[in-house]
Formats: C-alpha cells, structure tokens, sequence
C-alpha cells in the first residue's frame, strides 16, 4: 500500500525530502505545503540579487511547482499555510490561499517549516521602512526602495544576513551603517577573528556601530531614524532588520510535540520528532553538536539539506542516524574570508570545556610562488589535543583550509592528524607544509613540552614586570617601528651571543611577529635554562584587527570608497589615473618600468622605501611598487599630491596596494595637484595638537573654529598626550594587553577630565577657569569641538601615538580619522599656517 506524506515547508529541507521520496518511491502520494508563492529558491543568494552581483533574479528560484510535479510528481501547494497538526488523528488543517480552511490525512508528516526574523518589542520595529530579508518577495521590497534612489540605509545585526546586506548596499553606491549590540560581529568567530572583519567591512565603506544596541524607530521627513542605546541617531531612508531568526514553529503549539524553551522542534538522532509518524528537519529543529554532543540549533543549508535526506531514508525504510551538526560556514566580506568550524571560545567557556587556542598566520601557497597570501588561523584543542574547533581569516586559501580542518574535526582528530596530512602540494597551490600541518605542529610543541605558549590574554593576566621580562626577537628595525611596553630587543639571529645580557632569575616572555621566530628563541633559551614564554600569534594577531590601519579612520563617505571591478580590483576613481596611464601607454618610447616589492613592510615602511627608490630612478620613468601595509593606500595619495608626482594607478585588492608613479621630466612637468585650488594662494591651515592641557586645548580649537570660519582647509593632527582630548568620556569594551589598560586607565578620559598645564590645583583649576568660561558666555571646550566638527575642520589622530599609547579608535569621539607622518605632512605642505600647541 503507498503512503501519503506530506510535507510543511518547501524550500530547503522540504524540497530535498520531497524529491529523496520519490526516487526512492514511485507509489507515494507526495503533497508538500510552502506559504510563500516560491519553493526550493536560494535564500542565501537573495543579498547578492539587491547588490546586483546576481543580476537575474530568475537564477535565485532553483526550481518551482511546476517542475517538481513534471519530473516527480509532487503535489506543491504555494501560498497555502498549515495552520496546525492533530497527532491524534493524523492529520493536518491547511489554510489555502482563498482563506478557507481543510483538513488533509498523512501517514507520514514531515516539518520543515524553517526560521523567521526575529522581532524584538522595540518601538518603531514594524515601521513600513524596516525592512527583513527572509524570502524573495521581502527581497524584491528591498530591491524596489534601491532602484528608486534610496541613498543610506542602516543595517541592525552583525550576523551573516546583515554583513552581506551592508556589502551589497555599498555595492550599489549607498551610504550604510550597521549597528551590532554585541561587543563584536560575526558570533561564530573569536574577538581576534572578527575584529580582522570589522575592519574590511569599515576599510569599504561600512560605518561600524558595536556593542551598541537599538533603542528605537522613528519616522523622519523622507526616513527613518535609528536611536541606539548610546544615544546615537542615524538617519536614512530605510533599514533592514537583521537581528536573528527565530522558528517558525508556532502552528504546532498545540500539537503535543515536544518544542524546546526557544520553539525549537526537538528530534532524536533518526530526525523524528516526540510524535509517531512525524519528522523535523532544517532550520527549526534542536539536534545536538557533534563535537561536545550538547544540544545545538544551526540555521544552515547543509545541515538541513542532509537531515531532510535522512528522513525521506527512514521513511521508506533506509535505517540512517544523524551524526550531529559542527556548524562550518564561511563568508565572504568584500575581498576578506573568514570562515569557522566547531566550538569558538566562548561556547567552550560556556559548556566549562577546558581548551587551548593556537594561532598560526601560514601563506596559502609556496611563498616563492608570485602571488603569496597570509592567512591568519586559530585551532582549539582539548588538553590531550583532540580538536575542538577552528577559525581561518585572509584573502586566499580559507575555503581549503577550514574545509580541511571540518574534515578533520569530523573525524573526530587530533594535532597529531593535522600534523600527519598528506595534502596536494606544488607551488602555486599549497606550501610543503600546508596551513594545516602548521597548525598541528605548533599545538604539538606545546602539547608535549617544547615550548609554552600564552595567548595575548593569559600574558595580560599572568606578566609581571617585577619579575619578568619581555624580549622581542625581531629585526631592530622592526622594533622601533612598534613594540610591547617595556620589551627589549635581542635579534633571534644574536640570541646565543648575547644571552649574557638577559638578567638572571627573570622569568621571560618571547614574542615577534607570527609567533615563529619568538618560539625558536623559546628553544634557545629553555635549553640553556631560562624559565621563558612564547607569545601564541606574535604582534600581527594584534596590528591586523586594530583599526587605526584604517587612515581613514574607518568611517569613510561614499565618496572615498572605490570602484570595484568585477575581477575583485579596486581603483580610485579620480579621472586623471586613467587619463595619465593612457598617456603612457601611448608615448612613443618605451617607459622603463622599476619594480620594487614592499609587501610585508610596515608603516612607515613602504613609504620610505618609496621615497629611497623615487629619488634613483631617471626622470620620466615609472616605479611601480606593492605594498601589503593597508595604510600605504592613503599614504602615498598625500605624498603624491604634495611632490606633483604624476600617479598613473593606483589600487587596492586582496590585501595589497598597488601603485604606479611617473617620476617628472623636469618640475615644469610636474603633474598639477589634484586640488586646483592649490594653484591659489592657500587658505589652509594645520594645528599639530601636542599637548592634552586644557587650556591649550581650549586654545587650538578657538583658533581651529577662527581658521574655518576664514575659509580653507583645517586639519587638527593630534599626537602624544594631545589625543586624549579625542577620548571618550565614558569606556569603551576594546581588546588591550595589560600595559594598554594601564595606560589608558593613567590618562584622562576626554575633555571633560583635562587638566591646566599650570595653577591646577587638584583639579581646582580646571573647575574654576569652566565656570570662569561660562560666566564669560565662552564655549565650553566640548562645544568648541563640536563646532569645529560641524565646521569640517579635519580631526586626525596620529596612528603611531595610538599604538604607543594603547589607544583604540573605538575609543575616540565619533568622526575622527587616523593619519600617519605622511597624511599630515601632505596637508601640511598645502597650507599657509602651521601651528604647533
């Protein structure tokens, strides 16, 4: 006798269950229920359709009803809702599309019904102009508003959904904030790994709100405005609500089935639900994790495509377990991937799993192979070195990397398998040992003793200067550029000869820059019996997710983000790039051309090496050099703007900046500045802002609001103690080491906490000369900053004081962009008067 089955939900896991039936039973009564009018259609390429990266809507919808009743026979009924299951009976009521209501009969019952936006009680939430994105017909809303000129949009969520909605509103020219209430994005990932994502995301574009939730939603002339808890107000013309998903199990709380406390469906390890006869698959079912065997939700495709399989092999008789979910995902944000497998550390922590974090920053291929990337790894292990779970991040060979350690994971393996792989090697695609290898290695050698590695965090905690001491074992030159407080530099290549130089009796702590060369001076010095340390990941696991990278201070106007091409490059869009690369393409010598490598090179490194290199070549012809310090991109425009060097391109992708620059013929060829209002007698004027006094602080803004108030260009460069006049006034939750926290818990917090550089008095001082202000109808100096923002006078706070300081952007007021040496000194060399306070 056949069976009837039906099925509530018709995308991911129906569908598959659906069509798994009938080849497997070609006498079963198959109906399949979908309220949307769509089934079976790619909700995960829906961003990428409003970003017109998927131009034809029709390649999102993977089959329809029509197509699965030609070719399998299944009875799909769009746009008609089960409304509830009567276990008891076997049946189910249907509401159809007319409104009216029928029961339908089963013998077997297959759930489905996938996850909805989650909406919390925040006033303003169900405004016309918040928008969610579960289905296409909410896809098409979003897409109508962007065709029809919307030009902002704020995104509430840091999940997948949001990061790819904000990509894909840059995409098509808008301006885009997202807003995230927790500390970081991306809850897959660990601090270390979102934090590299954050800044891609404000590198392109993206104005970055974290650990700052919603307040509310209130309709403005022509928008709506988001008021967060902070109290910040972002208008725009729509927003998209992508703050979570919950189950779409409400129809079955009458059912009898056993629901978790969230509505989740629970099912045992053949996906059958508490109820004979009835089945759960995809988005809204409890299963558990398969690498600790808690209980585990996982809104992804792959789990439900597999559990939907397994359901249809039961049904008819095909004896199959589920084995678990890990949750391995992976994303792609601009020209970043970051992807995970696994347990993060904070699911660890919450289940008390003891674990180890290790961090490798392999390249994805032979680094002799043109083309190199780093990427940036970290594996948790259990003590006895079992894999627990594992995050990648980088612009190359994420995708192989974690796919391997899933796999890996999967098999439930250890360091000592990662150590053993054997994987495809050649050149241009893996190195001898792949990212994999390393990873096992470096777990390995703490595993069994040959060095001891902390983590940035356990050294905060355990680093004691009265009696430690920290060496750093990079190259001198490296060194001065950026060091830990208090380290002392022993070059790894002089260690041996100059222990002597390393006190007695201290303990030590070893650091360089990727962790490798600090665990060689780990060995060194353990086998001539140093108690000594070796910092897991070096300082780049610290430089790459640090966001005063970003020159820009990582809240760029639409109009700074360049144009990115379909082949992933992106060129700035200034009209005389192309123009002078043309000019060059058609002289009728050939131009030398001069290559000059400086990937790997630091702030202000490439700069200096630029500079070294310009000064040798002949006139009239061309350097082109390479970069991977994400700085050089805006460090190189100013310079070039104020030498009247000619740039024939310049680009940013993939991590590297890309430049071309024609040294002139003779000064009468040099190109013009962009600017042609330099050709003018300049009304510029720049302030460096030294001092963090109050009153001189008082001082540089009256004569900033003075400056813009005459017209021209004012830039404000603050450096040393002058940058805690930028300071918030209230923390701010950002990663430091211990020395940071020091610091930042040494200096006053923002202009509010400044003190007089004389007649102080306790803080006497600065109490009376505020009331002294009032009294006199002046501005208070928090007024005269806001002034002098709302004036466009440029705030920039100098990137290399940041670093030595232990200061974070986050921590600076909202609108500050942070320059090195060459950002000022080019808007420096364009104004009239330059003052020093």
């Amino acid at each position: 006798m056949s069976k009837k089955i039906l099925i509530v939900g018709g995308v991911a896991g129906g569908a598959t269950s659906a069509t798994r039936l009938r080849r497997l039973d070609e006498t079963a009564s198959i109906i399949m229920f979908e309220r949307g009018p769509y089934v079976s259609f790619a909700n995960c390429g829906l961003p990428y359709h409003i970003g017109e990266v998927i131009k034809e809507r029709s390649n999102l919808v993977v089959t329809t009803k029509e197509a699965l009743w030609n070719r399998y026979r299944i009875d799909v009924r769009t746009e008609t809702e089960v409304i509830a299951v009567h276990p008891e009976s076997k049946e189910v009521t249907v509401r159809a599309k007319d409104g009216s209501e029928y029961k339908e009969s089963y013998d077997e019952l297959i759930l489905s019904p996938g996850a909805m936006p989650l909406t919390p009680p925040i006033p303003g939430i169900n405004h016309e102009l918040v928008k969610s994105l579960r289905n296409i017909p909410d896809m098409d809303k979003i897409k109508e508003i962007v065709d029809g000129g919307a030009k902002s949009c704020a995104v509430i969520g840091g999940g997948f959904i949001g990061i790819e909605v904000a990509e894909n509103l840059i995409h098509r020219g808008l301006n885009v904030t997202l807003i995230e209430a927790a500390p970081h994005i991306l809850a897959p990932l660990d601090t270390e790994i979102s934090m590299i994502c954050e800044k891609e995301m404000r590198d392109n574009g993206i104005e970055l709100i974290i650990n700052d939730g919603v307040k509310s939603f209130t309709e403005i002339s022509g928008g709506i405005r988001t008021e967060t808890a902070s109290g910040r107000q972002i208008d725009a013309d729509f927003v998209v609500a992508a703050i979570g998903v919950r189950p779409d199990t409400a129809f079955l709380k009458e059912s009898g089935i056993e629901l978790n406390p969230r509505g989740y469906i629970k099912v045992n390890e053949r996906m059958a639900t508490s109820a004979d006869h009835i089945w759960a698959a995809g988005d809204a079912v409890e299963t558990f994790d398969s690498v600790t065997g808690g209980a585990a939700t996982i809104a992804l495709a792959g789990p439900a495509n597999r559990q939907a399989r397994i359901i249809a092999d039961n049904i008819m008789g095909i004896n199959r377990t589920y084995k678990g979910s890990q949750g391995t995902s992976i994303l792609q944000i601009f020209d970043l991937v970051a992807a995970s497998t696994g347990n993060n550390e904070r699911q660890l922590r919450q289940k008390g799993i003891d674990y180890r974090a290790y961090f490798v920053h392999p390249m994805n291929h032979a680094t002799y192979y043109p083309g190199a990337m780093q990427l940036t790894a970290k594996i948790l292990v259990d003590p006895q070195g079992k894999l627990l779970g594992a995050q990648a991040v980088g612009y190359e060979g994420v995708d192989k990397f974690i796919d391997v350690l899933a796999a890996v994971l999967w098999m439930k393996g250890d360091v000592n398998d990662l150590a053993d792989l054997d994987l495809a090697y050649a050149p241009p695609f893996l190195s001898a040992k792949s990212p994999a290898n390393m990873a096992g290695f470096t777990a390995q050698n703490d595993l069994e003793g040959l060095v001891k590695s902390r983590t940035f965090l356990q050294f905060e905690s355990e680093y004691n200067k009265e009696t430690d001491l920290i060496i750093d074992v990079r190259e001198e030159v490296e060194f001065e550029q950026h060091a830990l407080p208090g380290a002392i530099n022993i070059p790894l290549n002089s260690l041996r000869e100059r222990l002597g130089e390393i006190p007695a009796g201290k303990r030590l702590w070893t650091y360089c820059s990727i962790g490798l060369r600090g665990y060689t001076a780990n060995r060194i010095l353990t086998q001539h019996g140093f108690e000594a340390f070796n910092l897991a990941g070096g300082t780049r696991l610290l430089a790459l997710g640090t966001v005063e990278e970003t020159h820009t201070g990582g809240h760029k106007g639409k109009q700074d983000v360049m144009t990115t091409h379909e082949d992933g490059t992106q060129v700035l869009p200034e009209e005389h790039v192309q123009a002078a690369a043309e000019a060059v393409m058609a002289a009728a010598e050939p131009v030398r051309v001069i290559e000059v490598d400086a990937c790997g090179l630091s702030c202000p490194g490439p700069l200096m090496k630029m500079k070294e290199n310009m000064d040798k070549i002949n006139p009239g012809e061309v350097l082109h050099i390479r970069a991977s310090d994400p700085g050089f991109y805006e460090d190189v425009k100013a310079w070039a703007r104020r030498t009247g060097t000619e740039v024939l391109s310049l680009s940013k992708a993939k991590g590297f900046v890309d430049v071309q620059l024609k040294k002139a013929a003779s000064l009468e060829e040099c190109i013009l500045p962009v600017d042609p209002t330099c050709q003018q007698p300049s009304k510029n004027k720049t302030l460096v802002v030294f001092s963090g006094d109050l009153d001189k602080a008082i001082a540089s803004f009256i004569i900033a609001n003075g400056a813009a108030a005459m017209g021209g260009k004012v830039t404000m460069f603050f450096t040393f103690w002058g940058i805690n006049v930028l300071r918030k006034s209230t923390p701010v939750s950002v990663q430091k080491n211990f020395i940071e926290s020091l610091f930042g818990r040494m200096m006053p917090r923002g202009a509010g906490k400044l003190g007089l550089s004389k007649m102080n008095m306790a803080g006497m001082g600065p109490a009376m000369i505020k009331k002294i202000m009032k009294d006199k109808n002046v501005d208070s100096l928090e007024s005269l900053m806001m002034t002098a923002q709302k004036n466009g006078v440029e705030l920039v706070a100098c990137q290399m004081s940041m670093d030595l300081l232990g200061l974070k952007l986050e921590e600076l007021i909202d609108g500050v962009k942070v320059g090195g040496v060459g950002y000022y000194l080019g808007d420096a060399e364009e104004s009239a008067v330059n003052l020093f306070i």
